[in-house]
């Protein structure tokens, strides 16, 4: 995570970052989402980002970037996350979809059953973006926030 925000700081892509440090995209990748790296990739990256190599090596270097980092940045890391996922769920919904309606249409064309898939996992994705969206969130942020002031016996 730490390298991923330095990544960004930069305004470098994993590709750019990927050539510089003559680590392949995948590497990156892995390392990004938190994945055990080896000493010669942290160090590759070390050079690049012009730190010391024991930056990535401390155990609470996440502990250390978190608080480090605003509370406004970790909302928005957290929505982007969100928002990919998203996105990628509507990517899928569509693919799916696609290969089952073609399946449908050439194994059993008299017996449309494809449209009931679409519309059940159509909800699901319906309701997937009002909950990124937060159109429709009820246990959300909102929710916590009263709930921790309940707790703490404060007014709401």
């Amino acid at each position: 995570m730490i390298i991923q925000k330095m990544r960004l700081q930069r305004g470098w892509s994993q590709q750019q970052l990927a050539e510089l440090s003559g680590l392949s995209v995948r590497t990156i990748q892995r390392i990004e989402q938190g994945k055990l790296a080896s000493n010669e990739s942290l160090k590759s990256l070390a050079a690049v980002f012009n730190v010391d190599f024991s930056v990535f090596k401390e155990p609470d270097m996440e502990l250390k970037l978190h608080s480090g980092s605003s509370a406004d940045e970790e909302l928005a890391f957290n929505y982007v996350r969100k928002l990919k996922g998203f996105y990628s769920h509507a990517i899928k919904y569509v693919v799916v979809i696609c290969i089952l309606a073609a399946v449908n249409y050439l194994k059993t064309p008299h017996v449309l059953w494809v449209p009931w898939v679409a519309a059940g996992w159509g909800l699901g994705l319906f309701f997937h973006g009002l909950r990124v969206f937060d159109k429709f969130s009820p246990l959300g942020a909102e929710w916590e926030r009263k709930q921790v002031e309940k707790r703490l016996g404060r007014k709401i």
